[in-house]
C-alpha cells in the first residue's frame, strides 16, 4: 500500500473518530440540551483538565531534555516540547502510534542532536512510561477489584487482556537489556515462523530492523541502569506525564457537576481504559478509546451526559494533541527554513593569519 493511501485511510478514521463522537454527545434523546449542557461546564475544573493535559506534554517533554541534558547537549526545553508534541501529533495519526518516535527523533535531529541519540531518549521515555502505566494500573486494580469486578462485569477479560499485553513489554525490555543473545533469538524465531506463514516477505529485511530496535533498547536500558539518580527524574516524570493523562476524568467528572464516585475509582477505571485501548493498532486508538469510554464508565456518568463528558474527556486527550501539532509542525518547518536562509546569508569565518 503506497505511502499516501495510508495516510489517507489514517485520516480518514481520525475525521471519522470526531463525527462518531460528536454524533454520539448531540444525538442523545435523553439530553434536551446539549449546548446549554457544555455551556454550564464549571470553569474551574475545565481548567484542571487542561493542567493535566499540559502536565502530560510537559512533564514528556521535560524527561527527554532531562536525558538529552545529561548526555552534554544544550537543547533548550522548548526545542524539546517541540519535538515532544510533534511526536504525539503523528503517534495520534498513524496506526499503532508507529510515526511518533520517528517524527520525534527527525525533529531531535534538527535540533542538533543525533539520530543514535535521539532513540535512546524515545526509548528510555517509552520504557518509564510503560511501567509505569503496567504497575500503576495493577496497583489500583487491586486496591479497587471489587469495584472493577462490579463495575466493567462480563467486559472485565478486555481489561485483563490490555494489562498483560502492556505488562509483557517490561520484562521484554529487561531480557533485551540483559540476556540480549535470548531476545535476538526468540525474535528470529518469530520472524523465521512469519515466512513460513508468508506473513513476512523481506526476511532479512525485517531481522536487520529488528536488530537494530533490540541494540537501541540493550544500550538504552544498560546506559541508564548505570546512573540510578538518572532512573529517579525519568520515573518521576512519567509519573507526572502520566498522571496527567489518567487524571484528566477526575476534573471532566466534576466539570459536569457529577458526584458520588470517589477519584481513586475513577483513576482506576481510567487506568483500565488506557491499557485496554493502547494496544488497538488504530491512529489514537480510534474507536477503541470511545466505546471502552461507554462501557467503561456507564453507571458511573449519567447515560444522557456521557456522550458529552465523551466528548470533552476526547477532545482534551487527544484532539487538542492535532490540532495544537498542525501549528507546530508548520512552525517547525518555517523555524528551520529562517535557519537555514539565516546560515546560508552568514558570511564565512576568516581563517586567522
Amino acid at each position: 500500500m503506497k505511502v499516501n493511501v495510508k495516510k489517507l485511510l489514517s485520516m480518514l478514521l481520525v475525521v471519522g473518530s470526531i463525527v462518531l463522537v460528536i454524533g454520539i454527545a448531540f444525538s442523545n434523546s435523553e439530553l434536551e440540551d446539549a449546548w446549554k449542557a457544555l455551556e454550564s461546564l464549571d470553569l474551574k475544573w475545565v481548567l484542571g483538565i487542561f493542567a493535566c493535559w499540559f502536565s502530560y506534554m510537559f512533564f514528556d517533554a521535560l524527561s527527554g531534555w532531562i536525558y538529552l541534558r545529561s548526555e552534554g547537549f544544550g537543547l533548550s526545553l522548548g526545542r524539546a516540547v517541540n519535538a515532544c508534541l510533534i511526536g504525539f501529533y503523528y503517534s495520534n495519526i498513524t496506526p499503532s502510534s508507529a510515526g511518533g518516535q520517528p517524527m520525534q527523533v527527525n525533529s531531535l535531529r534538527k535540533a542538533g542532536v543525533p539520530v543514535g541519540y535521539g532513540t535512546m531518549t524515545a526509548t528510555v521515555r517509552f520504557i518509564c512510561n510503560q511501567t509505569v502505566v503496567s504497575l500503576g494500573s495493577m496497583a489500583f486494580w487491586l486496591m479497587n477489584r471489587e469495584f472493577v469486578r462490579n463495575q466493567l462485569g462480563d467486559a472485565i477479560w478486555l481489561a485483563r487482556l490490555g494489562w498483560t499485553i502492556s505488562f509483557a513489554a517490561v520484562p521484554l525490555f529487561l531480557l533485551a537489556a540483559f540476556q540480549r543473545k535470548l531476545i535476538q533469538r526468540l525474535a528470529l524465531g518469530i520472524i523465521r515462523l512469519g515466512r513460513k506463514l508468508r506473513l513476512v516477505r523481506n526476511e532479512e529485511a525485517v531481522i536487520a530492523v529488528t536488530t537494530n530496535v533490540l541494540d537501541t533498547y540493550h544500550a538504552a536500558l544498560k546506559d541508564i541502569s548505570r546512573r540510578p539518580l538518572q532512573i529517579c527524574q525519568q520515573m518521576l516524570c512519567s509519573c507526572l506525564s502520566i498522571g496527567g493523562l489518567i487524571g484528566s476524568i477526575y476534573f471532566v467528572y466534576h466539570a459536569f457537576g457529577f458526584s458520588g464516585t470517589p477519584w481513586y475509582q475513577l483513576v482506576t477505571i481510567s487506568f483500565l481504559l488506557f491499557v485496554t485501548a493502547s494496544y488497538t493498532p488504530l491512529p489514537g486508538a480510534s474507536g477503541a478509546q470511545e466505546g471502552g469510554f461507554l462501557l467503561y464508565y456507564q453507571g458511573i456518568i449519567p447515560g444522557d451526559r456521557i456522550g458529552l463528558a465523551l466528548l470533552v474527556w476526547r477532545f482534551f486527550t487527544y484532539y487538542l494533541f492535532l490540532l495544537v501539532g498542525v501549528f507546530v509542525v508548520v512552525g517547525e518547518k518555517i523555524l528551520i527554513s529562517v535557519e537555514n536562509r539565516r546560515k546560508a546569508g552568514k558570511p564565512p569565518e576568516k581563517k586567522p593569519q
